[in-house]
């Protein structure tokens, strides 16, 4: 028998590798569902789905690696962080999916969200007060108007793979839908700022740096809590925290 490992795991949901075999389990049987069919419609590579069974999702594993983690070491060429950026415009510029996803909440509603979230980490002594509210007000740049693209909603550096510089495929959809385009950048880049410039490049078109900035702090104070109260740790060098301190 193959061994088992356990890429991830919290309160939530969890994801098992055995072999080649990725089984994602998840009791909200609505991720599941918008994870294959974002799949089914994204215009760049994605994993092939082996089989469903509620709730649990059976996914080939992907060739090539990743270009590094949040907190961890970048790795790759500029090619390859170019590369990147082409796939993620591929993905923007095609039709968006007609439900809203992580990156298409309102910015109405972000704002409500992120005021509670600051006062809480505030209230709690989690993070100082200066800290919070620099990053509140950097944030501020993400909360306009956007035209909706097709959006990942969790484009994490650990979520793309490549080799030869070349996209072999991005995994882990269940947060997709319409959204904010610079969202699925900035959190692509969080924690790498250095690899900006060859995204873009492979990106292709001129972007609000200010709004990807503010969208670096806006997902940082939102995740912080949420990471600590789910085993994960934001302080970690290179991690959320220290790129909310990297604004100040």
């Amino acid at each position: 028998m193959d061994e088992v490992s356990v890429v991830v795991a919290h309160a939530e949901r969890a994801t098992l590798r055995v072999g080649d075999v990725f089984l994602k389990v998840d009791a909200d049987q609505a991720r599941i569902d918008i994870e294959v069919e974002a799949m089914s419609r994204a215009p760049v590579p994605t994993p092939e789905v082996l089989w469903r069974k509620p709730p649990v999702l059976a996914i080939a594993a992907l060739p090539g690696a990743t270009l590094g983690t949040l907190g961890g070491p970048s790795t790759g060429s500029p090619a390859a962080w170019a590369a990147a950026g082409a796939a993620l415009r591929k993905l923007h510029d095609a039709p968006p999916p007609p439900w809203p996803g992580r990156a298409g909440r309102s910015a109405v509603a972000l704002a409500a969200e992120l005021d509670a979230e600051c006062a809480s980490l505030v209230a709690s002594g989690l993070l100082p007060t200066d800290l919070v509210t620099r990053n509140r007000q950097v944030a501020e740049a993400a909360l306009r108007p956007w035209t909706p693209a097709f959006t990942h909603g969790d484009l994490q550096i650990a979520h793309v793979f490549l080799d030869d510089d070349e996209v072999t495929g991005i995994i882990d959809w269940s947060e997709a839908g319409h959204g904010d385009p610079l969202y699925d950048l900035a959190t692509f880049l969080l924690g790498h700022e250095e690899h900006l410039d060859d995204v873009l490049a492979g990106y292709g078109t001129a972007v609000d740096l200010d709004v990807i900035r503010a969208w670096w702090s806006l997902r940082s104070l939102l995740a912080v809590r949420w990471l600590t109260e789910h085993g994960f740790d934001p302080f970690a060098p290179g991690c959320e925290v220290d790129v909310l301190r990297s604004r100040m």
